[in-house]
C-alpha cells in the first residue's frame, strides 16, 4: 500500500476497499470492526428521537451518542450538548454539566452565533454560582449580557443573561448592581407569565431578600406563585415553592407554618415532576422547621438522612446545611463545637467570595445562641 494511497484514505479523499480495510487491519492486529464508528447521522438520529421527550432516558441516549459521534454538524452536536447539559442540570449534576457547558461554549465560539455564545456563557454562569465558583461566575454572567448588548439580540436572550448576571452579582453580594440589573430583567418580561417571567420575579425576589425588603419579596414570589401555569414547567412550579418556603423562614420572626404549607404542596407532586435534588431540597426545608420548632430529635433525624445520601444540592444548600447542622448542636447544648463549625462556614465563604453568605452565617450564629439559651427545659421532639 503506498504512503500516497493511505495519505488519501486518512484525508477522506478516498473511501477504502474491503481488501485495504482487512489490509490495515492485519498490519495493526485489530479487527476490521473497528474501523467503524457511527455516521454523523447517529447523532442526529439520537436528537431527533429525544426532541419533545424530557427523560433520563433520552439524556442517557444522548450522552452516549456525543461519545461516538465525529464529524457532524456543529449545529447538531451544540443542541445536542444542549439538552444533556439540561439533563444534568435537573439533577443537580454540577460537575457532569460543567464538562458539556465547557464544551458548548467552544462551540458557540466556533458557530459564532452571538444567540448561541450568550446562552452557553450565562448557563455556564449558573453553573459556576451553583458549585461556589462566585468571581468566575459573576465574570461568565457579565460576558453574556455584554455579549448580549452588542449583538443586540432579542429581549428573551438579554433576558436569559440577566438572569444569570443578577443571580451571580447577589451571591457576590454586590446588591445594588443586582437590584439595577433585577429592574432591567423586570422590566424586559413584563406582562408575561411563562417560566422566563417565573424565574425572573423569583430572581428579583431574592435580590430584595437580601437587601432586607422582605415584604417586596414576598409580593414578587406571590404573583410568580399564583400566576405561573404549572403545566408548563412542573419542575419549576416545585422550585417555586421551596423559594416560598425558604422565605418564610427567613423572616424575623420565622414563620414556620406557611413554609411548612409550601413543603407539602410540592411534596404532594414529587412523584410527578421530583428529582433527587428536589427531594432532598424538601428535607432539608423540613429539618429547618424541626430547628425553628425546637424538635431538636425531628431535626436530627432529618439531617442523618441527608448525610446518608449522595447530596445534590448547590453549593449554598450544602452551606445552609452544614450551618443547619452546626446550629442544632448549639440547641442540644454543644456551644463550642457548633461555634467552631459556623466560624469555619463563614471563613469559608469569604474566601469564596460569597460574603452575603458569610454575612448570613454569623445572624444565624447569634439568632441560634440566643434560642439556645432561650430554650425551655423540657424540649420538644
Amino acid at each position: 500500500m503506498s504512503t500516497g494511497y493511505l495519505s488519501r484514505l486518512e484525508s477522506g479523499a478516498r473511501q477504502p476497499t474491503e481488501r485495504a480495510v482487512a489490509h490495515l487491519a492485519n498490519r495493526l492486529g485489530i479487527s476490521p470492526a473497528e474501523f467503524e464508528e457511527p455516521t454523523a447521522s447517529s447523532l442526529a438520529q439520537s436528537l431527533t428521537i429525544a426532541t419533545g421527550l424530557d427523560s433520563d432516558e433520552t439524556g442517557g441516549l444522548l450522552a452516549e451518542a456525543l461519545k461516538t459521534a465525529r464529524g457532524q454538524d456543529p449545529f447538531t452536536r451544540w443542541q445536542a450538548v444542549w439538552r444533556v447539559a439540561e439533563w444534568k442540570r435537573r439533577h443537580n449534576e454540577h460537575a457532569d454539566e460543567r464538562v458539556y457547558l465547557d464544551e458548548l461554549v467552544e462551540l458557540g465560539d466556533e458557530i459564532g452565533l452571538p444567540e448561541l455564545r450568550v446562552r452557553a456563557l450565562a448557563q455556564l454562569a449558573r453553573c459556576m454560582r451553583a458549585s461556589g465558583e462566585i468571581a468566575s461566575a459573576v465574570e461568565a454572567a457579565a460576558a453574556a449580557h455584554q455579549l448580549a448588548l452588542d449583538s443586540e439580540l432579542s429581549s428573551r436572550d438579554m433576558a436569559t443573561a440577566l438572569l444569570a448576571l443578577v443571580s451571580t452579582e447577589a451571591e457576590a453580594g454586590r446588591l445594588p448592581d443586582a437590584r439595577r440589573h433585577a429592574d432591567e430583567l423586570a422590566g424586559l418580561v413584563e406582562g408575561q407569565s411563562d417560566a422566563l417571567w417565573a424565574e425572573a420575579m423569583w430572581t428579583a425576589a431574592a435580590v430584595r431578600v437580601r437587601q432586607g425588603e422582605l415584604a417586596s419579596a414576598q409580593e414578587l414570589l406571590d404573583q410568580a406563585l399564583e400566576r405561573f401555569d404549572g403545566r408548563e414547567n412542573l419542575t419549576l412550579w416545585l422550585r417555586l415553592r421551596v423559594a416560598a418556603a425558604r422565605l418564610h423562614l427567613q423572616k424575623i420572626p420565622p414563620e414556620p407554618d406557611p413554609a411548612l404549607r409550601c413543603v407539602k404542596a410540592a411534596e404532594a407532586c414529587l412523584p410527578f415532576a421530583g428529582t433527587p435534588a428536589l427531594k432532598q431540597q424538601l428535607m432539608s426545608l423540613q429539618a429547618h422547621i424541626a430547628v425553628q420548632e425546637g424538635r431538636v430529635t425531628d431535626a436530627r433525624a432529618l439531617l442523618d438522612q441527608l448525610g446518608g445520601t449522595d447530596l445534590r444540592m448547590h453549593y449554598r444548600e450544602r452551606a445552609e446545611l452544614d450551618i443547619l447542622r452546626n446550629r442544632l448542636l448549639l440547641l442540644e447544648g454543644k456551644d463550642e463545637e457548633g461555634m467552631a463549625g459556623l466560624r469555619r462556614l463563614a471563613q469559608q465563604a469569604q474566601e469564596s467570595s460569597n460574603i452575603d453568605l458569610a454575612a448570613t452565617i454569623w445572624r444565624l450564629a447569634a439568632e441560634s445562641l440566643v434560642q439556645a439559651r432561650d430554650k425551655p427545659s423540657g424540649t420538644k421532639s
